[in-house]
This record gives structure tokens, C-alpha cells and sequence, in this order.
């Protein structure tokens, strides 16, 4: 699947090989994030629960690609929502320090996509107040917002 991959290793083969003289003009140089995006796809492959489904258009744009989810439990599980996501170029991981013994990613496709699906630490404050004031209200809300956008 991953033909940007198979791109990157063929570049990095004719880079000793090619001078400048003969390097092709069709030639161009893969982007920091398209190296990145490389390792960080074949990790959000490997770690999305069954319940999700990520599919790239074009597999030579690792940088666009779709994300569906459709939950098997909980109030969302009649609903199918669908991502459209869009790596920018200045896509970088950022890295910090942990307990000074070394260096640990804390961002990327992974990380975005598993919060996404944390429902213990919601991103949304409100909604999930809502659900702790009025459990009923609040299924209904859920069952109204799947109806309308998440068939």
C-alpha cells in the first residue's frame, strides 16, 4: 500500500549514484513530512481498532487520506463518521524530553486519531456535562446528531 515508501527507497538508492549533471529535472526532492508520514501511516495502520477504516485516495499522497469510524458499542454505534484528513507541509512530529533519559513523540496520526477516540477524556467539555447532567437528553441529542449527519 505504501507507494511512497517504495519511492523514498528508490530515491535514496540513486542519490550516490546521480550527479548533478545528470540528475533528472521530473526528480524532485521528498518533503520532511512526506518522510515522516511514511513511518507515521504504517503506525496508524497497524494500531486503528476494527472499528476503523483509513484509505488513501491516491496511495502517493500519504498526506490525503479518509478516516471512518463506526463504533460497535456505546451511543455512537448506530453512526458512521467519516474524517476528510489533510497533512499540511510543515507537518513535523513534536518531541520533548522525558525524565532527561531520552526523547519520546507525543504527536502524530497516531496520538490524533487515539485521543479522538478516548471517550474518558473528552474533547468536548460540554457535551460531556451534558451527559452527566441528563444521560437521557443527552442520548436523544446523540440519536438526532446520527440521524442527520453520520448515516
Amino acid at each position: 500500500m505504501l507507494t511512497l515508501a517504495s519511492k523514498l527507497k528508490r530515491d535514496d538508492g540513486l542519490k550516490g549514484s546521480r550527479t548533478a549533471a545528470t540528475a533528472s529535472v521530473s526528480t524532485r526532492r521528498v518533503s520532511v513530512r512526506d518522510k515522516l508520514l511514511v513511518k507515521e501511516v504504517a503506525e496508524l495502520e497497524a494500531n486503528l481498532p476494527c472499528t476503523c477504516k483509513v484509505h488513501f485516495p491516491d496511495p502517493n499522497k500519504l498526506h490525503c487520506f479518509q478516516l471512518t469510524v463506526t463504533p460497535d458499542e456505546g451511543y455512537y454505534q448506530v453512526g458512521k463518521f467519516q474524517f476528510e484528513t489533510e497533512v499540511p507541509d510543515a507537518y513535523n512530529m513534536v518531541e520533548h524530553s522525558i525524565d532527561g533519559t531520552g526523547w519520546d513523540v507525543v504527536w502524530g496520526l497516531n496520538s490524533l486519531f487515539t485521543d479522538l477516540l478516548n471517550f474518558d477524556d473528552p474533547l468536548n467539555i460540554e457535551a460531556a456535562e451534558h451527559h452527566l447532567r441528563d444521560k437521557e437528553d443527552f442520548r436523544n441529542k446523540v440519536d438526532d446528531y446520527i440521524k442527520r449527519y453520520a448515516r
